[in-house]
């Protein structure tokens, strides 16, 4: 019996990345800063923020280097994941012919080798999501930072994240869309080229978790 459940390792699928972002807060010195009253009628603009992190040439190279990064832990829990396969396969086939001592003994290995394989996986899932979250705040703070500079320079006096699971956006026209502007702010700061393409993703088999609760994520003030 298949005993691996895939934890996508790819950027493009925003699941993993979505699981860090959710528990992430981008530091923003400046987001409590008190600021002029504008002498003209408000400007609003609307980011995805999550998005605007995870498109940034930065951030496609991190994420891709940390699924590169547990590649071997993915290959040591499909070699150990498999050989559970095939010897509960031959227990199966061959239960009948066996003593009840060799059946039992088979039976034992079996199941240590289950509790080897969900400690593995769990401990991988954490180590993933861990160096994934940490991946995230690192550069959300940054990407923060062009954001609020961007929207101070072409004079927006309020910036709301639509990415957000509860949002109060229920419209905005697509001009008012800085995400792509905020992406590519970033990418000139940075200097960070744009990866070349990636062919697939990579899974990593882990044991289940639970759903992780959705904090906020910070909105610029």
């Amino acid at each position: 019996m298949k005993r691996s459940v895939a934890l996508v390792l790819t950027l493009a699928s925003g699941l993993a990345l979505n699981a860090a972002a959710q528990t992430a807060t981008p530091d923003a010195p400046g987001a409590a800063t008190a600021t002029a009253a504008p002498s003209g009628p408000a400007k609003i603009a609307v980011v995805a923020f999550q998005v605007a992190v995870a498109q940034t040439n930065e951030g496609q190279r991190n994420f891709a280097d940390l699924q590169r990064k547990y590649q071997p832990k993915q290959a040591q829990l499909k070699t150990l994941s498999d050989e559970i396969d095939n010897l509960t396969k031959q227990l199966q086939a061959q239960g009948d012919k066996l003593s009840d001592s060799e059946r039992a003994t088979r039976a034992k290995t079996i199941d240590d080798k289950k509790k080897q394989l969900d400690r593995s996986a769990e401990d991988a899932q954490n180590d993933f999501q861990n160096e994934m979250q940490e991946l995230y705040n690192n550069l959300a703070s940054k990407v923060y930072d062009v954001l609020a500079t961007y929207a101070q320079q072409h004079g927006y006096t309020l910036v709301l994240d639509v990415a957000q699971q509860q949002n109060p956006v229920l419209y905005a026209n697509e001009s008012t869309n800085i995400t792509k502007a905020v992406i590519d702010a970033y990418n000139a700061k940075s200097g960070v080229p744009a990866p070349a393409a990636q062919s697939g993703a990579a899974t990593v088999p882990v044991a289940p978790k639970p759903p992780a609760a959705t904090p906020k994520t910070p909105a610029a003030h």
